[in-house]
C-alpha cells in the first residue's frame, strides 16, 4: 500500500504508459481504527485486512487512490464529520442514528453480534448475560445491543477502546463474556485455540447488521463509490476478497437487495 501525505487533498499522478496526456487523481484520506481482525488491524506496521483490500478494490474502480490512516474508533468519526478524511472505514454498521450526522454507501458486508465466552460458561442466549460482567467495545453496536439487554448505565458493563483489549478482560478473568461482531470473536477463537473460548449465537436477540462506507454529510463521493462498489459486487472481485479472508462465498444478493 501506498503511504501518501495528503490529507484530503488532490494530487496529481500521471496516466499509465502510452497516455497522452496526465490523468488527476485525487488521494482520498481514508481512516480507520486498526484492532479489528480480520478487517483492519496492523502487520509489521502496515494496516491490512478484509476491510483494506476491498477500499482498494473500490476506489480503483472508481479511479481513486487511497490513504488509509489508523486514527482510532472515536476520532475516526471526528474526521469524517470534520472532513478531515473523505471515508470512514472500520467495520462501521449503518444505523439511523449514525445516518443522521454521516452518509453511507451502500451494503458492503452482513454481520452480527455474537458472545464470546469461556468454554463450560452457564451464558447460552443473550438473557444469560443479565448479572453477569461484559466486555465491549465502547460506541459500538455491540455495546448498543449488550445495553438492551442489560439496562443502559449498567455497572457490569465494561467498556473498552479496541475488541482487543475487551477480549484480554475477559481471558484474566476480569469479564464473563465479550459481545463484538461475529466474525470478530470467530476469527479469534480459530486464532487462539489454547485460549479455549467458545462464540455462543442468538439470532432472536442480535439483529443482521450491514457495514457501509462512511462519508462526510453531503458528500458527493458517496453516488461514486455505491456505483464502485456495484461494480465489485458484480464483476467476482468482492467474492474473490471475501473468500481470501473468510473461506467461504458471500450472500451477493442479499447485500444487494438492501439496496
Amino acid at each position: 500500500m501506498m503511504i501518501l501525505s495528503a490529507c484530503g487533498t488532490s494530487q496529481e499522478t500521471s496516466g499509465g504508459e502510452g497516455s497522452d496526456s496526465k490523468e488527476e487523481k485525487k488521494v482520498l484520506r481514508v481512516a480507520t481504527e486498526a484492532n479489528y481482525a480480520p478487517f483492519e488491524y496492523q502487520d509489521k506496521g502496515e494496516v491490512v485486512g478484509f476491510d483494506i483490500d476491498f477500499i482498494q478494490a473500490v476506489a480503483k474502480e472508481a479511479g481513486y487512490e487511497v490513504e488509509v490512516v489508523n486514527v482510532g474508533w472515536d476520532p475516526l468519526f471526528v474526521e469524517v464529520k470534520d472532513e478531515i478524511a473523505d471515508i470512514g472505514l472500520s467495520a462501521i454498521t449503518i444505523n439511523d442514528d449514525r445516518k443522521q450526522t454521516y452518509d453511507f454507501s451502500v451494503p458492503y458486508f452482513l454481520s452480527t453480534n455474537k458472545i464470546l465466552v469461556p468454554e463450560g460458561s452457564d451464558i447460552k442466549t443473550a438473557a444469560d448475560l443479565k448479572d453477569k460482567v461484559i466486555a465491549v467495545q465502547t460506541g459500538t453496536t455491540g455495546q448498543e445491543a449488550v445495553d438492551s439487554i442489560v439496562g443502559e448505565n449498567n455497572p457490569k458493563v465494561k467498556k473498552f477502546e479496541n475488541n482487543n483489549l475487551a477480549i484480554m478482560e475477559l481471558n484474566s478473568g476480569g469479564a464473563d463474556a465479550v459481545v463484538a461482531d461475529n466474525t470478530v470473536v470467530e476469527e479469534y477463537v480459530k486464532n487462539n485455540p489454547d485460549k479455549k473460548l467458545i462464540v455462543v449465537e442468538d439470532e432472536d436477540s442480535f439483529d443482521a447488521e450491514y457495514y457501509g462506507l462512511m462519508f462526510p454529510k453531503g458528500s458527493k463521493l458517496k453516488a461514486e463509490f455505491d456505483e464502485a462498489i456495484n461494480q465489485v459486487l458484480d464483476n467476482g472481485k468482492y467474492t474473490e476478497i471475501y473468500n481470501e479472508w473468510f473461506g467461504s462465498d458471500p450472500d451477493v444478493e442479499n447485500l444487494k437487495a438492501q439496496q
